[in-house]
C-alpha cells in the first residue's frame, strides 16, 4: 500500500512546480494509444521549455520532423489519450501528466514553438487530467545519469542495421547510414 505522501501526490493541475519542471526538461517520452489498441511511446526532444504550459490545464506539444509515419498523429485523432514523462538530463526525478490531446494547426502557436526560427506545423494540445511527479529509482537503478557504469554498446545494433535488416532492402548499410546522417543533419527542425 502507498504511503501518504505517495498517495496524495497526484494532482489534476500545472502548478508553478510542475511549470518550473516542464520548462527545464529537454525530453519527454509521450505515449499514445494505436487504433489496434497497442500502445505506442515516442520520444521528443528539443531545448528546455519546449512543450508551453498555456495555463493550469493545457500544454502545446510542438511537432517536428520525424520519419513521417505519423504514428501519435493518427493516435491523437483516433483516440486522444496520452501520457507524458518529463526528463531533465542529470536530474534523477521525473515528471508525468497525462490527459487528452488533440492536434490543431495554428500558425501563431506553432510561430511561439518555433526553434532555429523554424515553426511548428502542428500542435498537440493537452487537456491535462493527471500530474505527479516520479521518483527516481529508475534512473539510479539504470544507471543513466552515471557514466562511467554505462555498458559496452559496441555489439549493440545501430538504426541503420535494424532497418536494412527488418525492412529486408537490397540498399547497402552504407547507403543507409548515410541517409540517416544526412537527415539527422539537415531535417532536425
Amino acid at each position: 500500500m502507498p504511503s501518504e505522501l505517495v498517495a496524495r501526490k497526484v494532482t489534476g493541475q500545472l502548478d508553478d512546480l510542475c511549470r518550473r519542471f516542464i520548462a527545464a526538461s529537454t525530453l519527454v517520452f509521450a505515449a499514445t494509444r494505436r487504433p489496434d489498441g497497442v500502445l505506442d511511446v515516442t520520444p521528443r526532444g528539443d531545448p528546455g521549455g519546449f512543450v508551453h504550459v498555456l495555463d493550469d490545464h493545457t500544454l502545446a506539444f510542438p511537432d517536428r520532423p520525424g520519419n513521417f509515419l505519423m504514428d501519435t498523429f493518427e493516435n491523437v485523432i483516433r483516440d486522444g489519450q496520452i501520457g507524458l514523462i518529463f526528463v531533465i538530463p542529470g536530474h534523477r526525478d521525473t515528471l508525468r501528466v497525462s490527459g487528452e490531446a488533440r492536434l490543431v494547426r495554428d500558425a501563431r502557436l506553432g510561430a511561439q514553438l518555433a526553434v532555429n526560427g523554424k515553426p511548428s506545423q502542428y500542435v498537440i494540445l493537452i487537456r491535462v487530467k493527471r500530474v505527479l511527479c516520479h521518483c527516481p529509482k529508475a534512473f539510479i537503478r539504470g544507471q543513466v545519469w552515471s557514466p562511467d557504469d554505462w555498458p559496452d554498446t559496441s555489439d549493440v545494433p545501430t538504426l541503420a542495421e535494424m532497418a536494412k535488416a527488418h525492412t529486408g532492402l537490397a540498399t547497402p548499410l552504407s547507403e543507409i547510414e548515410d541517409r540517416i546522417a544526412e537527415d539527422e543533419r539537415d531535417n532536425l527542425y
